[in-house]
């Protein structure tokens, strides 16, 4: 074995041999019980970032532990054609050339950019094959296929047949850059300072009603002020008419319970054109709902009414300029009263960084109150369930309140939506042009301009993958599908959506268990951000420490319920790790350690042989019970502690002095299988380094450890194993706790003194007899024996069963400075836990402190309380 792992080299080539030994296949005609996941595809446009890399890792370790079960396992793979993304990266290239989508035409436009994607959008596949991710490529699919285009087109004709498809006039979230509606998760809320004003609205007979906005520019369009029906200073005027400032125009006072009688002056200015709220508000009274802002956010006032001269001179003016020119007007005749600093949070698009403006259009909608009813009772029933169970309270609250979903985008690229028009303005929809025209009895038609919102398509995903709407042997096979990995950000967006297009259309969920990971944050728990510097390049890490110790980093800190903290570092160490395997290996295959298929453990006699193979069968037994229940981190620990405790630092270590005795050939063959297993089982998590000692040992065929058996316990089932185990973990306690205790007291690693077991039974006397080279040389042990006479003075005392462990220290160390030295460091570990504790007893700071602080705090108060703990017992150890 070449004396590093050299994960660059060897990745590539292990990636190839699994690919051209089709190992990543599924196999619909196999008779096998299937298995099956849905990547959740990501933009065709994406490169790989360190979200992809939590979730396609953990997604690899439960395809990887399924295959290895002997199950018949489809990781479906694909991309999204991500509908404004990958406009926009066109759009920026035809803009270098100095040409418009615009000037191009739809069609030439569309051809550019299937050009692209041809040669340039399977970056993100390329880095998924960097990553290990091991999906069937060969069923790739990506959103705008003929066959899924097919299945979009059946769907929203079945749809709007059922009259759940329809066209409405509602208020959408409105990009005037990009000229076309977004959905929520394309806006970005940001916190801005800003200002509230106060403006005065005359009253009919005298009175007037203080109106507070932080958008005095759509006052043009309101069409009522609210106030709370219960607001005891205002029922008075309810049902009276007030003169809106600037226009002229009489509107009334409403009553609704909207109106906060504790937020601003009581009032609200109610313009159900240019607010989600007041649109509501405006449906409930039946109000008009006048436009005022066009579809680049510049004043329009076509449907106001008769206006004065100053309001004329606003037509054409971008909402921002008409802001300031209305409150310098507002000011000059003594409408505004005041103006006071006000912190907003403004919507921005994510994409075009322009501040989104609500607008009223017709669009084309899907009720989505009726499609989420049978999938929240899916999760009622538990026919879904989430991972962790709580993200079901998230997933009732979204889809108990759920409105109509805006299902149309004013783009090019897209799936086109499949209806079209007559001269007259009668729309037909139809899965083709010809079956429209059909309806049209021969019209002229024209296709409607706009495309479907990316995650409709989406929607479909679990089952147009599968080939629906025909049936194939693979959607009879593979859907429902089994597990759905996921982040918590798009539970309405898109797997809602699925659990109602799944339903709606193949009368049976999508997937059985929803498991929701968290955000991956930098090693401060902050989130990560451009502005701040923190964001990491999974492919930088990769490269600087390979594959599998990135994969284990964000494996290990992926507890259920809590999100990922990485950092460089934090993969620089556990690539440690991935190290020690490395070396532990290499040293075993220098003392002749290789692969005997007679081997049978439950023949072995040496009990460290029976507790090492008993030790390992406990570990399959908890990490495939891990896996079972999706705690990727518990199994990733349950790996760790059997490689690096028990097989490296006590297995290893005590067998070192057998290969040279007669023990050897029992040794190396326990070695050899219990190394196997360990392969086995850390593969799903860490393909690269097990596969290249799988094969380099000759477990198998090149290439082959992802095609092994999963190990069970059965395959470590040692004889007597409870004997072992007393004699072999009743040794590396001693051996702990005489190191622990040399450490504390700063014994010298030269100098050897003797152990003296007080009150010790003679079977534990014979056990310190038969491993005293062990200890002697892993405890730095002159000699181990019973206890004669009194208790030595100036000793330490540990104790170990039945027995009082005494270490003499005289001669060794000076115990007075060692007392005091002792005392100090104890004062200091409960002085900085007095601080913590006292800080985060303060509730200010507790209120006011990011959860990344309080976080660091409580494990500075885990850290100090456990540092004051050891040394309160080394102090009392010292007599």
């Amino acid at each position: 074995m070449d004396k590093n792992f050299e994960p660059a080299s060897a990745e590539a080539r292990l990636y190839r041999g699994w690919e051209e030994a089709g190992a990543f296949a599924a196999h619909p005609a196999r008779n096998a019980t299937p298995y099956s996941i849905m990547i959740p595809p990501p933009n065709v446009t994406g490169s790989l970032h360190v979200g992809h890399a939590l979730t396609m890792t953990l997604q690899d370790v439960f395809v990887r532990f399924r295959r290895m079960q002997g199950r018949d396992v489809l990781w479906q793979p694909g991309t999204d054609h991500a509908g404004i993304a990958t406009q926009m990266v066109v759009e920026r290239l035809l803009d270098k050339e100095g040409i418009s989508r615009k000037q191009l035409g739809r069609e030439t436009f569309l051809s550019r950019v299937w050009q692209w994607k041809a040669e340039s959008g399977g970056t993100i596949t390329s880095q998924l094959r960097r990553l290990g991710a091991s999906p069937d490529w060969a069923r790739e699919r990506f959103t705008m296929d003929e066959g899924l285009s097919v299945a979009v087109r059946e769907v929203f004709v079945r749809l709007f047949e059922e009259g759940l498809v329809y066209q409405d006039k509602r208020l959408v979230n409105w990009d005037t850059q990009l000229q076309t509606a977004i959905s929520d998760l394309e806006v970005e809320s940001r916190e801005a300072k800003g200002s509230m004003w106060y403006i005065r609205y005359p009253v009919d007979g005298g009175e007037e009603i203080i109106v507070a906005t932080t958008r005095p520019e759509t006052m043009l369009a309101d069409t009522a002020v609210a106030v709370h029906p219960e607001n005891e200073r205002f029922k008075h005027l309810i049902g009276r008419q007030v003169t809106l400032p600037l226009t002229a125009r009489r509107i009334p006072i409403i009553a609704d319970e909207y109106a906060d009688p504790e937020k601003g002056t009581g009032a609200v200015k109610i313009t159900p054109a240019h607010d989600f709220n007041d649109f509501e508000v405006g449906r409930r009274h039946g109000l008009p709902m006048p436009s005022m802002l066009d579809r680049q956010g510049r004043v329009v006032l076509a449907e106001l009414g008769t206006l004065p001269e100053f309001v004329l001179g606003l037509e054409g003016q971008d909402r921002f300029a008409a802001r300031k020119a209305i409150v310098a007007e507002l000011e000059r005749i003594e409408a505004l009263v005041e103006v006071k600093p006000h912190a907003n949070t403004v919507p921005y698009g994510d994409r075009s960084g322009t501040v989104i403006e609500p607008l009223l259009t017709t669009q084309w909608y899907c009720n989505a109150h009726v499609l989420a009813q049978p999938a929240i009772k899916a999760v009622e029933e538990g026919r879904i369930k989430f991972v962790p169970q709580q993200w079901e309270n998230t997933f009732f609250a979204w889809m108990r309140e759920i409105e109509p979903w805006c299902i149309s985008r004013q783009l090019w690229w897209g799936h086109r939506i499949p209806a079209w028009y007559d001269e007259a303005g009668h729309v037909y929809v139809a899965r083709s042009e010809e079956e429209a025209r059909a309806q049209a009895n021969g019209a002229a038609l024209t296709q409607d301009e706009d495309v479907l919102d990316t995650w409709f398509s989406s929607a479909l995903w679990p089952f147009s993958t599968l080939g629906w709407p025909e049936r194939t042997p693979e959607l009879d096979k593979y859907y429902p599908t089994d597990t759905l990995v996921t982040g918590f950000d798009i539970i309405f967006f898109w797997v809602a959506r699925m659990m109602m297009m799944g339903l709606h259309f193949m009368g049976d969920v999508p997937f059985r268990t929803v498991y929701i990971h968290g955000l991956v944050r930098d090693e401060k728990g902050q989130k990560m951000s451009k502005s701040k510097g923190n964001v990491l390049d999974p492919l930088t890490l990769i490269d600087a420490y390979g594959t599998d110790a990135l994969r284990y980093s964000v494996a290990a800190a992926a507890g259920q319920g809590r999100d990922v903290k990485l950092g460089a570092k934090i993969v620089e160490n556990n690539r440690g790790f991935i190290t020690k395997i490395w070396n532990a290996a290499r040293f075993l295959e220098m003392n002749g350690v290789v692969p005997n298929p007679d081997f049978r453990p439950e023949n072995a006699k040496l009990p460290l042989c029976r507790w090492i193979l008993g030790v390992t069968g406990n570990a399959v037994t908890q990490a495939s019970a891990a896996l079972d229940r999706f705690s990727v981190s518990d199994y990733a620990q349950c790996c760790y502690h059997l490689v690096w405790d028990d097989f490296c630092d006590w297995f290893i270590e005590f067998a070192k002095p057998g290969f040279a005795t007669d023990d050897a050939a029992e040794i190396r063959d326990t070695a050899a299988h219990v190394l196997g297993l360990l392969l086995r089982l850390m593969h799903p998590l860490i393909p690269f380094v097990t596969e290249e000692l799988w094969d380099h040992f000759g477990y198998g065929a090149a290439c082959s450890l992802i095609s092994a058996p999963w190990p069970q316990s059965g395959e470590a089932a040692a004889s007597d194993v409870a004997a072992a185990r007393e004699e072999v973990e009743w040794t590396i306690s001693l051996i702990t706790a005489i190191r622990s205790v040399r450490s504390e007291m700063n014994v010298p690693p030269a100098q050897k003194s003797p152990v003296l077991l007080q009150d010790a039974s003679a079977e534990t006397l014979a056990r310190a007899d038969r491993n005293f080279e062990r200890i002697s040389r892993m405890a730095r042990a002159s000699a181990v024996g019973p206890l004669i006479g009194p208790v030595p003075a100036n000793v330490a005392q540990i104790v170990l069963g039945e027995a009082t462990v005494i270490l003499p220290l005289e001669g060794l160390i000076d115990l007075d400075a060692e007392r005091k030295r002792l005392a100090a460091a104890l004062a200091r570990a409960r002085g900085e836990l007095d601080k913590v504790n006292a800080k985060m007893a303060n509730a200010d700071f507790v209120s006011r402190a990011p959860d990344a602080v309080l976080e660091e705090h409580r494990e500075r108060a885990r850290s100090f309380a456990e540092d004051a703990a050891r040394l309160t017992a080394a102090l009392a150890r010292i007599t």
